[in-house]
């Protein structure tokens, strides 16, 4: 049964996930756009710490978790999320629907294997500047589409608290952009169109240890380093005449031929490491830090003199507490209850402000009776951007929902 559902499940996604407008971010005109991905669920409901070597859940942050694995686990998640976008003087609202990645892990002795797919970033904005002034210009910029990952790693255990391990992803997807420009009654306007198609791969590598200190504590660490990288992208370019035809459709009236370019962009190189300390199937206190230099990520057509690319960072702190997770008299007691705060450098800056993400975490754990599985929740509230320097806040709330399928493959019954 579990391997039907992750086929229809692995087609369903790959479909989705080139078709699904993932954001609603006016930043995501910038560089690849936003980066959408922040881990697991599991490990996103608690700030993004990722530092235990869990059994029964995927970590993406971290191939040597792989290693870990008990049982070959399924995973799948997707949230729905409303933004409220504020300036100075105005404000609006966004709401949307995504599938955040699917993820498959196989646990061969003292090797695991883990491989999926992640929408990476996502662009997705509408900018408006109409006026009524004769002989000002209207503008209206739009854009979408974004960058997606296969991935595929293996962990290995070398000791029984200490794992290594390494994984490739292949990075493809497409942007399209389009800058439409219209003077106050001339019915005639012009329209620029770019599309990018970008590709490339890139390395992870890391290693996961973990020792007792006391009868009942144990001591967490992680440490991942993705490998500095470059992400290809082959532009087109297309000048159109344009204008609005009886039933205020646009329609082409003239064209200029399209230019083809290619660049390169620089996936910068980044290390995270994380240390905790906590009661196994108990309870989990930890920090996480994410650092990443600076980047180039400016394509042709969103290269402004208003915009550069900075260093990011990533701080987390978050854990979990299980009342008692072996409980036959209470599902409550079971239930894994999560919590954790972000901040984020994202490294964008714009107008000479530094476009920072901060966000309040929490979440859940339900399991499934009579298995392994387990069904999550997350709730995230944060902020994003600031109103100075003209430019916008985004405050957001986004719920999450995944589950984590867990079965035994590779197995010989005894009896059939």
């Amino acid at each position: 049964m579990i391997k039907r559902i992750i086929i229809t499940a692995c087609l369903l996604l790959s479909l989705v996930a080139a078709a699904q407008q993932g954001t609603s971010s006016p930043y995501s005109y910038y560089g690849i756009g936003d980066i959408r991905y922040k881990g697991a669920l599991e490990t996103r409901s608690m700030g993004g710490v990722s530092v235990e070597q869990d059994s029964i859940h995927m970590n993406f942050d971290n191939p040597a978790s792989y290693a870990s694995l008990k049982l070959t686990t399924f995973t799948m998640s997707a949230t729905y999320g409303t933004t409220k976008l504020k300036t100075d003087s105005d404000k609006a609202t966004a709401k949307r629907t995504t599938l955040d990645y699917l993820g498959i892990g196989i646990p061969i002795g003292k090797l695991g294997f883990g491989f999926g797919l992640i929408p990476y970033s996502s662009v997705g904005y509408k900018i408006e500047s109409l006026t009524s002034v004769v002989g000002e210009t209207n503008k209206r910029l739009e854009g979408s589409g974004g960058l997606n990952k296969v991935f595929a790693g293996l962990g290995y255990k070398i000791t029984p608290n200490f794992t290594i391990g390494a994984d490739v992803s292949y990075n493809f997807g497409k942007i399209e952009a389009s800058n439409l420009e219209f003077i106050t009654d001339v019915p005639v306007g012009t329209r620029e169109s770019n599309v990018a198609n970008l590709s490339g791969v890139n390395y992870n590598i890391g290693s996961m240890y973990q020792t007792k200190i006391t009868k009942k504590l144990s001591l967490f660490s992680s440490v991942s380093y993705m490998i500095e990288s470059t992400l290809s992208a082959t532009n087109e370019r297309n000048i159109a005449t344009v204008k609005y035809n009886s039933a205020f459709d646009l329609v082409v009236s003239d064209s200029f031929d399209a230019v083809k370019t290619k660049n390169d962009l620089k996936l910068p190189s980044k290390i995270t490491f994380g240390l905790g300390v906590g009661e196994t199937r108990k309870w989990l206190l930890g920090g996480q830090v994410a650092l990443r230099d600076k980047g180039n990520f400016s394509n042709n057509y969103n290269n402004v003199g208003d915009a550069t690319f900075g260093k990011y960072a990533k701080y987390s702190l978050g854990g979990y507490y299980i009342p008692n997770y072996n409980s036959f008299t209470s599902y409550a007691k079971r239930i894994t209850y999560r919590g954790g705060f972000r901040y984020e450098k994202t490294g964008l800056i714009v107008n000479n402000q530094s476009i920072n993400d901060r966000a309040v975490t929490l979440g859940f754990g339900l399991p499934s009776s009579g298995s392994f599985s387990n069904f999550n929740f997350g709730l995230e509230i944060g902020k994003k951007g600031t109103t100075a320097a003209g430019l916008i806040q985004e405050n957001y709330a986004n719920v999450s929902v995944s589950f984590s399928l867990n079965d035994r493959w590779f197995e010989r019954r005894k009896f059939n």
